[in-house]
């Protein structure tokens, strides 16, 4: 998307007219979050228009979106915290399922029809898809893989997260044992794989409505058709 992004962060690039953060903070504050912070990188002087409290990572064009979300330590050592990815759009009622998720553990959002949104990105859904795995309890016990058939991905993450402050510290606990070359260089399922490996727990929620990624311009178009079509309604309207 570089065309895209030459003169502005990923999470302000438009679908249907609006940024994509935008469409974030609609559905952030629809689903009952209160404060809203920013994790700012590359072009972050972008975000100054929306008046809100911001992190930097300075080391940004070195480190990936671990090393960037650890810049947000005082937050994530607070209280419970909703964390989204930039280049996704979703509803309010993912936000509030999320938030409302049991225990105190992380928990992650999930499309379990991901397969209709996929069909329409992409020539063969698997192609792009990678394993995510359920086992008791409402718990992930797989993700990130590259899956060898259809029956490893019960569903695909979504890039929205619910941290509170005793998974934030299990979470430092693990990148704090990890040598900072690697743990700089972490992207966010390579750190979910982790911490199931170390056996922390990361619930699984479902979401039923729309959502999307925006990875590449033919995503944007994707997604403009069907607002233009009057969809989505739900996720399985992808289909």
């Amino acid at each position: 998307m570089r065309a895209l992004t030459e003169d502005r962060p990923k999470g302000l690039v438009e679908l249907a007219g609006r940024p994509l953060f935008e469409w974030q903070l609609r559905a952030l504050r629809g689903g009952g979050v209160e404060e809203v912070a920013v994790v700012r990188g590359y072009r972050g002087a972008a975000f100054d228009r929306y008046g809100l409290q911001t992190f930097e990572n300075p080391a940004w064009e070195s480190t990936n979106m671990v090393a960037s979300l650890r810049c947000a330590d005082p937050w994530l050592r607070q209280g419970p915290c909703i964390v989204s990815y930039s280049d996704i759009f979703y509803g309010a009622a993912s936000v509030a399922r999320l938030a409302a998720a049991p225990g105190d553990r992380l928990a992650i959002a999930y499309d379990p029809d991901w397969r209709a949104l996929w069909a329409r990105r992409f020539d063969d859904p698997l192609s792009d898809a990678e394993t995510f795995r359920l086992g008791g309890a409402g718990t992930v016990v797989e993700i990130g893989k590259k899956p060898r058939g259809y029956e490893e991905v019960e569903g695909q993450y979504m890039g929205l997260l619910r941290f509170t402050p005793s998974a934030w510290q299990r979470t430092t606990a693990l990148l704090d044992s990890l040598e900072p070359a690697v743990s700089q260089r972490l992207d966010m399922t390579g750190l979910l794989g982790r911490l199931i490996a170390a056996g922390v727990e990361i619930g699984a929620v479902a979401i039923a409505e729309a959502w999307g990624e925006v990875d590449s311009e033919t995503d944007l178009a994707v997604y403009e058709a069907a607002l233009r079509a009057g969809e989505p309604a739900s996720a399985r309207s992808w289909g």
